[in-house]
């Protein structure tokens, strides 16, 4: 068996783990939801079993390309709440408002991340 590149399993352990806080956190995570969607828990829950499944499936040489498509989209389904929290800084005191905005460019730095453990060659053979 052979080790998937290292930024495979970078990618791996972020989503894995960020999927599981999704549960731990379901309080914190629910209260970035933007109030115009409906049913904040069942959203977290389900970002967060896909953020798991998009983990585990980006390890495996065959899923790898459809988990790095599935987690580019699911980093573009939660921008409204990355962009929710920089909008509404006062609803977050505890976090500082830099990190607020520090998230929406980090989003793209993750895009970019996946993009690059999935699909380059060089990474992906």
């Amino acid at each position: 068996m052979r080790w998937p590149p290292l930024p495979v399993l970078i990618v791996s352990v972020f989503f894995v783990g960020a999927g599981i806080l999704h549960f731990v956190l379901l309080e914190f995570f629910s209260s970035i939801v933007p109030p115009y969607l409906s049913d904040p828990d069942a959203l977290v829950k389900v970002s967060g079993v896909f953020e798991i499944l998009g983990g585990i499936g980006i390890l495996i040489e065959r899923t790898r390309k459809w988990a790095g498509w599935g987690l580019i989209a699911l980093c573009m389904a939660v921008l409204p709440a990355n962009i929710h929290m920089a909008m509404n800084p006062d609803q977050f005191s505890n976090i500082p408002v830099a990190l607020l905005y520090l998230r929406l460019p980090l989003q793209a730095l993750i895009i970019w991340f996946i993009w690059k453990a999935a699909f380059t060659s060089r990474l992906a053979e």
